[in-house]
């Protein structure tokens, strides 16, 4: 059973609330003052509270959707992450794999002409060797024959670290939210192509080009948007590509908006921090290359580089989110370049978590939407 799977979840309820029963059952018996009755009382409680905590934790993660399996969570994942020569000339297929097919959990699902299809692929980057799986939401008018002819905008969704990409799907609800939106006329139809930031697991690679190790910008910037227009009715122009994510996420999609204009027309960042940080999960990230380390601080780049030609939307709460003064700070500097477009969504009170995330991801895809192109 999947560290994610339901009965798990189940099963360690149930033996936290036994071992709950048995202590209180059995705590009359061992009431004696000798060492095994001691013993007795000491065990009881300390299985008791660990089941309890576990029962917590695994509720936790199927909310949140920290780690994907019992490997991903011990540190064990080792499947995919930086392979050479792995597809990547082309044979034996193309740079994106179809693996697996799931329908949306919408009414008519059943239906990919009225609910869409999410796809399960394994994208493989030309230039960069790291493949990485994902999800790509395709919607309704993918299949509809009188749109056959037709191209449509995408969007990166990337997760927080470590994050799952099945989150954004079970927990933040985004293909459920898109084709809502579609549905009632509030944005137009959208591929997203779902993933987590962390392409090299278990490394927290803050999407940056590791000297000698992982190059993760490029992955982002270059491999991943070929290889999903070579295999779907993707537009090709800047204007049609859009980047959102929250936490390490939301950091890696302002950043590659950027950094590559020519590459993401708007970028949304929900809770998103403005500076790569060095720390036991990332590793040395710039092997003491200080342009490497000044390109990785947002402000630096504000500061330094020529503004890009791009639409940001940025998000915090004044009350719950550490982000807040960075972010006021951040849309300031931006509007002093007087060539980057930079939105916000401020909440009264909010926290560093998936409800508040879903408070902002309507308004964010709208935002989206209305500033990318079908072409």
């Amino acid at each position: 059973m999947g560290l994610t799977s339901n009965k798990v979840l189940v099963l360690a309820v149930m033996f936290a609330v036994l071992l709950f029963v048995g202590t209180v059952w059995f705590w009359p018996r061992l009431a004696r003052r000798n060492w095994r009755a001691i013993s007795g009382r000491v065990g009881l409680l300390f299985a008791t509270q660990l089941a309890i905590f576990a029962s917590i934790g695994l509720a936790a993660n199927q909310a949140f959707g920290f780690y994907a399996s019992w490997a991903d969570l011990f540190g064990q994942e080792s499947e995919q992450g930086v392979v050479v020569d792995h597809n990547a000339d082309g044979a034996g297929g193309g740079p994106l794999q179809v693996v697996d097919t799931q329908q949306v959990n919408v009414t008519g699902g059943s239906r990919p002409q009225i609910g869409g299809q999410i796809q399960k692929v394994d994208i493989v980057g030309r230039k960069t060797r790291i493949v990485s799986p994902a999800y790509v939401y395709l919607p309704p008018e993918y299949f509809q024959p009188q749109y056959r002819t037709r191209t449509f905008p995408a969007a990166v969704v990337l997760t927080g670290y470590p994050g799952t990409a099945q989150a954004l799907i079970k927990g933040l609800h985004f293909p459920q939210t898109v084709h809502r939106l579609a549905k009632d006329g509030k944005m137009q139809p959208m591929i997203l192509v779902m993933l987590r930031p962390t392409v090299a697991p278990p490394r927290d690679t803050e999407c940056v080009d590791i000297p000698g190790g992982p190059q993760t910008e490029t992955f982002f910037a270059k491999d991943l948007p070929d290889a999903v227009m070579s295999h779907y009715r993707v537009g090709k122009k800047p204007g049609s590509w859009g980047i959102i994510g929250d936490s390490t996420g939301g950091y890696c999609a302002l950043k590659l908006a950027m950094h590559h204009p020519k590459s993401y027309a708007a970028a949304a960042g929900l809770s998103p921090y403005y500076k790569a940080p060095i720390d036991a999960t990332t590793g040395d990230l710039f092997h003491g290359n200080k342009g490497l380390r000044n390109r990785a601080d947002l402000f630096w780049c504000l500061k330094h580089l020529p503004a890009p030609d791009t639409s940001l939307l940025v998000t915090s709460s004044k009350a719950g989110e550490k982000n807040y003064k960075s972010t006021v700070k951040f849309i300031n500097q931006v509007q002093a370049t007087n060539r980057t477009r930079i939105s916000s969504i401020i909440l009264d009170s909010g926290g560093h978590n998936f409800n508040t995330w879903r408070r902002e991801i309507p308004a964010a895809l709208q935002w989206m939407s209305g500033r990318l192109t079908d072409r």
